[in-house]
């Protein structure tokens, strides 16, 4: 791999930054002191750093030669509402949050790029680096898009990466098309008519029509939509009474929904919505639904694929490069970034070869020997796509 001189002897600070984030996780829209942390050093390498899109995302603009070329790329820095259980000597310090998805190195490796892009000053035209708040919860790259963020800052391309630690350590992987899935969820609450356990004629028992709720909707994948188009709904919540002699008046049941074509998503609904009511109505009770579209599906630009797969190529070598057959059904919101500008989102390997816990487990550890490939990679693109004439 082609990693720049500049980011090897940079490692040490590297990881020092990233294990500091760590340290210090904040969840969306409270990332206060990471932003600080971030605007901290972006300035110290000579960016003008622009603060307070989202509440705590920021941009730093850095702008060299004549060109009118810009590009964008994103990092996301928040954290999510784990309490962590690795034992590391650099967990987190702030009980019930942890970086377990990895965004404080995504944020480093932004960072070492920055420093790198600034340093080599091999480019012409503007570098926008996006540090996007609240990725796993209040959608922060949509809010940024919302107040203005490419009217502000113009990205001919943006770009985004996670690190995904079950794959070989510094592979890539992409597509073009749909990458991450769309994701809804349904509150379904199924009303009955409580009473004693041993009198079942005199009531209405949302348990019994809830389970039968939660059996018609497997047939809404297998039945109503085309086996070739992605979809996933999970009942991952049913909760209803609290003793064995108590039948109670009230069920509620939780379903996530993942699918990718806009209109496969429209059907998911109506099928939902129409077995919750009519499965309810079966058994002489009503069901509410209260059903909430989340993340939209994100979806590559093909000519931004194209110049990542040829570049990642160049850099790791035809062996570190896959394209994915089918996407993950996991969400992303910097699905709006690409609805609103051409670009692409990737997958970088970060396997120790060991025991690799996943994403969003308690006992996930960033692996740091991916900082400075990141970094190298996005010093890379920004150079080719701005490259001097």
């Amino acid at each position: 791999m082609t990693i720049h001189t500049t980011l090897l002897n940079s490692m040490p600070e590297l990881v020092a930054i990233r294990r500091d984030l760590h340290e210090h996780p904040e969840l969306g829209l409270e990332e206060v002191r990471t932003s600080d942390v971030i605007a901290g050093h972006l300035e110290s390498y000579g960016y003008k750093v622009t603060r307070g899109l989202a509440k705590t995302g920021l941009v730093a603009t850095l702008t060299n030669g004549t060109g009118s070329r810009s590009i964008g790329i994103r990092a996301d820095i928040d954290a999510l509402p784990i309490h962590e259980e690795t034992g590391l000597a650099y967990a987190s310090k702030t009980p019930g949050k942890m970086h377990a998805c990895g965004h404080d190195g995504h944020t480093t490796m932004l960072l070492g790029a920055a420093k790198a892009i600034a340093e080599r000053r091999n480019f012409d035209g503007t570098v926008h680096l996006i540090f996007q708040p609240a990725e796993e919860n209040f959608g922060g790259a949509k809010i940024m898009v919302e107040e203005g963020l490419f009217e502000k800052f113009p990205c001919d391309a943006v770009f985004a990466l996670h690190n995904e630690p079950n794959l070989p350590f510094g592979q890539f992987a992409l597509r073009e098309g749909p990458i991450m899935a769309a994701v809804d969820e349904a509150r379904i609450t199924v009303n009955g008519v409580g009473g004693h356990g041993a009198e079942p004629q005199e009531t209405l028992d949302p348990i019994v029509c809830g389970a039968s709720i939660v059996m018609a909707l497997q047939t809404i994948v297998s039945r109503n939509i085309h086996p070739l188009d992605p979809t996933v709904v999970t009942v991952g919540s049913f909760h209803a009474g609290s003793a064995s002699n108590i039948i109670p008046s009230r069920a509620e049941i939780v379903v996530g929904i993942r699918s990718f074509d806009p209109a496969v998503r429209d059907e998911l609904e109506r099928r939902i919505r129409l077995i919750a009511e009519r499965q309810a109505e079966s058994y002489g009770m009503s069901a509410a639904v209260n059903y909430q579209r989340f993340y939209d599906a994100t979806v590559n630009h093909k000519a931004e694929t194209d110049l990542v797969r040829a570049l990642a190529t160049r850099f790791a070598g035809a062996d570190k490069v896959v394209d994915l057959e089918r996407p993950f059904m996991g969400s992303e919101d910097f699905a709006y970034m690409l609805k609103a500008r051409p670009g692409t989102y990737f997958f970088l390997g970060g396997s120790t070869g060991g025991n690799d816990r996943s994403l969003h487990h308690p006992a996930y550890n960033f692996n740091d020997d991916l900082l400075p490939v990141g970094a190298a990679f996005w010093t890379e693109l920004a150079e080719h796509y701005l490259r001097a004439a």
